[in-house]
């Protein structure tokens, strides 16, 4: 998803926006949704896969979408996410 515009910055080839890869343990998670309800990107979803203790646990659906904000890490009481940053070009338009 590229960044759109209104006008061509002279620096457009040089700028590194942050991404982010979400990682979910998922024995830890007790199934809260709070990762799914506060993500401001709709980077994770609930899905029906359960762990071992029976509680349904997030996956990630958009991962092109993360910008690595860290809420997901923040907000888990169970520390069941993490995520590591990478960085990407933004395409020209």
């Amino acid at each position: 998803m590229a960044a759109r515009y209104w006008r061509k910055p002279l620096d457009l080839g040089q700028i590194k926006a942050p991404h982010g890869r979400v990682y979910i343990i998922a024995e830890r998670c007790k199934g809260c949704e709070f990762c799914v309800r506060f993500c401001p990107r709709q980077v994770l979803e609930m899905s029906d896969q359960l762990n071992s203790k029976g509680y349904h646990v997030p996956r990630v659906a958009n991962d092109d979408r993360c910008l690595s904000c860290g809420l997901c890490e923040m907000l888990c009481p169970e520390f069941a996410i993490y995520r590591v940053e990478e960085e990407r070009v933004v395409e020209a338009l």
